[in-house]
């Protein structure tokens, strides 16, 4: 990975991404040209590395955005803690001797974000400390943004929002831990990203948000920690989990408001996005991307179950493999999808919902079980068989994945941008 980047930006006494992003500024200065950081949401191994490829072919940066539901202490849906999840990604570039500057980040770090603590009814100290934790070991294992999200908390009331104060006063808090300990063991500076998770509503509109930065801004003044200021302000913009239309207009009014502040905005939900050109000209800093990947992941094991059904019709494979049918059971048996219903569904009986939410709940909830034994061990028998007959199964997947991922290396401006940094 880009050492040289990485080098210059201590020498700025800069975090990683704050120095991209200042160069990035730099450059839209000069060419007027905008651009927008893409961050993967790296669900599965085979996101991780056509991510790394894609920024190869690009000659860009890469982020990855990695919840806690995905890589943590307890190694996550994707099996890997943070040491771990690090290593993968340093071994894979290596592998193709990747020169661009990759950033490693958590995404939405904040009391009950993480399922496990919803479901088993985690206490808020109890919440706060697993964070904490968390962020400490992903400082210790090479992270180079944390963001920040203390948005949800489930002992309030049905309906009741988090009080914006309230929010603040637990970002401030989380800042203020993983900074110290940052400190005090000696690691390079980070970089932050603060606020709302969407599914749970938040900062929505304009007061608001400038509230929010407002408090945020004089919390830490109080506590002497101005000098550590979000890169990132994740907004509103339109986008959702069940919605695709990016908002440029309010985009553009948030991008103003957070440069005031010296942030740029964060669009999270950018998976399928019809117009994910208009990001980087409504002046968006960044844009995850993660749900999409596992529904390219999921259409290419099909594709490739079909391919195995053709050759075990003409008797050149000995034994069948129904990876459809693996699939959709293990979601189903994990219940996570229950996560993801809306109101007027039936949480308790899948296959009482209509053919089409039961379509899209497995698609995307395949993140969630891609580790399970009974699918490795699947998957492993699929792509065996097709290597015996000269298929290259994990290239065909690679290239669902890739095709898109390079919309948004191509619509965010990023081509050589590695070149110009």
């Amino acid at each position: 990975m880009n050492r040289d980047v990485r080098e210059r930006a201590i020498d700025a006494d800069l975090p990683l991404m704050d120095f991209i992003l200042m160069r990035i500024k730099k450059l839209e200065e000069e060419t007027g040209i905008c651009r927008t950081i893409f961050a993967v949401c790296p669900n599965s191994i085979s996101v991780i590395k056509t991510a790394l490829k894609a920024a190869k072919r690009w000659n860009a940066p890469v982020k990855f955005a990695a919840t806690l539901n995905q890589v943590d202490i307890d190694g996550g849906y994707t099996g890997l803690t943070q040491t771990e999840f690090v290593n993968t990604i340093r071994q894979f570039a290596r592998s193709i001797h990747l020169e661009v500057p990759v950033i490693i980040a958590i995404d939405h770090g904040g009391p009950w974000l993480k399922d496990r603590h919803v479901i088993e009814k985690w206490s808020y100290e109890d919440t706060m400390a697993a964070v904490k934790k968390s962020f400490e070991e992903a400082i210790m294992a090479g992270y180079d943004l944390i963001h920040i999200d203390p948005t949800v908390d489930i002992t309030l009331p049905k309906g009741k929002q988090i009080a914006i104060g309230t929010v603040v006063d637990r970002t401030v808090d989380l800042l203020l831990h993983a900074e110290n300990f940052r400190e005090a063991n000696g690691y390079p500076k980070i970089a932050y990203e603060v606020g709302t998770e969407e599914v749970h509503g938040g900062l929505a509109d304009l007061a608001t948000f400038t509230r929010f930065l407002d408090l945020l801004k004089k919390r830490l003044k109080e506590v002497q920690m101005e000098h550590v200021w979000p890169c990132f302000v994740v907004g509103k913009v339109g986008t959702d989990l069940h919605t695709t239309d990016f908002d440029p207009e309010i985009a553009g009014k948030l991008a103003e408001i957070a440069a005031q502040y010296g942030s740029v905005i964060k669009g999270h939900y950018t998976d399928n996005v019809k117009n994910p050109q208009a990001y980087p000209l409504s002046g968006m800093g960044g844009a995850n991307v993660g749900p999409e990947f596992t529904e390219r992941e999921y259409d290419a094991l099909l594709e490739l179950e079909r391919i195995h059904d053709s050759l075990s019709f003409e008797g050149k494979i000995g034994r069948q493999v129904h990876m459809k049918e693996l699939l959709s059971k293990a979601v189903v048996d994990s219940g996570r999808w229950r996560k993801w219903m809306q109101p007027d569904e039936d949480r308790e009986n899948f296959y009482a919902n209509p053919p089409n939410r039961q379509e899209w709940l497995i698609k995307t909830g395949c993140r969630y079980i891609w580790e399970k034994p009974e699918i490795v061990a699947a998957r492993y028998r699929l792509f065996e068989n097709l290597k015996l007959q000269g298929i290259d199964a994990g290239s065909i997947v690679e290239a669902y994945i890739g095709r898109a991922m390079d919309k948004y290396f191509s619509a965010f401006n990023l081509v050589d941008l590695n070149s110009l940094l």
